[in-house]
């Protein structure tokens, strides 16, 4: 559940600013990033709104991620765990652990709602066929 003590604006804003800084830099979803955010000044504070939404309980959020990310080419149940493992590694460098703790559980139901989506927009007459 969303709580408003449980994190500031500024460490949200932190762990949104640093994950993409590592997604930016790897070398499997660093390039997938940067043929689909074509303005980066744009795109993160959106993802601040949502983590912020997410963790917070601020509902600044406003859009539809699964069309988005339904529509992207080759994404992979390999992939979505890469993405988890760098969340993770970022969120290992919070020193606020609950945040943190819930930020890593809600990247995981996340991403799996979103393969499942992805997997669903690509064959809907298949059951989806790899968990993460």
């Amino acid at each position: 559940m969303p709580a408003a003590d449980l994190c500031t604006d500024d460490e949200v804003s932190e762990l949104v600013r640093t994950f993409y800084e590592n997604v930016r830099k790897d070398n499997l979803l660093g390039p997938i990033f940067q043929r689909h955010v074509a303005n980066w000044d744009e795109h993160l504070p959106k993802m601040v709104d949502f983590w912020s939404s997410a963790l917070r309980g601020t509902a600044r959020f406003r859009g539809a991620p699964m069309p988005k990310h339904a529509a992207l080419p080759g994404l992979s149940a390999a992939l979505f765990r890469h993405w988890l493992t760098l969340f993770r590694r970022t969120t290992d460098g919070l020193p606020n652990r609950a945040m943190a703790e819930r930020a890593n559980d809600l990247a995981t139901r996340i991403a799996q709602s979103l393969w499942y989506g992805y997997q669903m927009s690509h064959d809907a007459n298949t059951p989806a066929r790899e968990n993460l």
